[in-house]
């Protein structure tokens, strides 16, 4: 029951978002996943868009905040408020008290309004003062960052992506898709409505959890699983080129990932079981933003994808 509903609102995300399957189905894989994801990619590219439509499929709460230089953490958090006629502080909660939660241009934002967000996504909670108030159960963070401009931007350091479930990098649609997307902006403008499926309500997406996670991880695949891993981390043992390339590997966070990713994956699928396409078709986006690239990839060109196909060619399949 819970895939039917799944699948009913994974072909309505593709009706909403056109042209961008990977955006969807990360979007339902890191739902299902209980995980956060950080999505880069130019402007336009219904980013937004995306995580709205999956709102209107959720029973949650939905708010988008937009990162600027000038944001403080309290502008996330919340923060206490003296009230005069009582004599006391009364704490007021910020927008990440949501259970979908857009960060626009996450990068935009200094350091500190960062470690809030995060500590919020890791901890489940945040902390204001002396006190600690935590977060809706069902709590969903989507990120943004867009890799045209960069001046004026705060990178996120590499230990703080490492807590994103997945990074997902999108493309420009092909000239098809931009004609349906001209379509579906001229039936929009006339008010055609793409019909919402029924929303799934918190007891639903934590059943559909429960359920993901009882997907059968044979041993194979969990060798399969830490090999990935490894070859990261040891890439000398497979190729002197991936050596070449690769200049630090992935955390144990990324074996998790890629464990918690494939079995939600396969779930989606319609399938008891994880299949060596499930691992190879996550890696991508759990391993793209923990690999760290050397000084000579950089400069030969090398993109981090070209590395992470390099790792799941040169890795044995079980």
């Amino acid at each position: 029951m819970q895939l039917q509903r799944l699948n009913q609102i994974q072909q309505y995300l593709q009706q909403m978002v056109l042209g961008q399957p990977n955006l969807v189905e990360g979007l339902l894989t890191a739902l299902i996943a209980d995980g956060h994801l950080l999505v880069e990619g130019p402007p336009g590219l219904a980013k937004t868009r995306a995580v709205k439509a999956l709102a209107d499929c959720i029973d949650g709460d939905f708010h988008r905040i937009q990162f600027t230089p000038d944001l403080l953490p309290a502008d996330l958090t919340g923060t206490d408020i003296f009230r005069q006629e009582t004599g006391q502080f009364e704490f007021q909660p910020g927008p990440l008290f949501h259970h979908l939660v857009l960060a626009d241009e996450i990068n935009r934002a200094p350091a500190k309004v960062q470690s809030a967000l995060l500590e919020a996504m890791a901890e489940g909670q945040i902390t204001v003062g002396k006190r600690s108030y935590p977060l809706p159960k069902l709590f969903l963070v989507m990120a943004t960052q867009n890799p045209i401009e960069n001046e004026g931007t705060y990178p996120l350091p590499e230990a703080q992506l490492d807590r994103f479930l997945l990074h997902l990098s999108l493309d420009y649609p092909n000239a098809e898709t931009e004609l349906q997307i001209l379509a579906l902006s001229r039936n929009e403008a006339q008010h055609a409505v793409i019909s919402v499926p029924e929303p799934l309500t918190e007891a639903e997406v934590f059943a559909a959890r429960e359920a993901a996670l009882k997907i059968y991880l044979a041993p194979q695949m969990e060798q399969y699983i830490v090999s990935l891993v490894m070859a990261t981390r040891q890439p000398a043992r497979y190729d002197d080129t991936l050596a070449a390339w690769l200049q630090w590997g992935v955390s144990p966070r990324a074996s998790i990932a890629l464990e918690r990713c494939a079995r939600a994956r396969a779930f989606l699928h319609g399938r008891d079981y994880v299949a060596p396409e499930d691992i190879q078709a996550v890696a991508p986006n759990v391993l793209r933003h923990r690999i760290l690239l050397s000084y000579q990839a950089e400069a030969e060109g090398i993109s981090k994808d070209q590395v992470i196909s390099r790792i799941v060619k040169l890795v044995a399949v079980p």
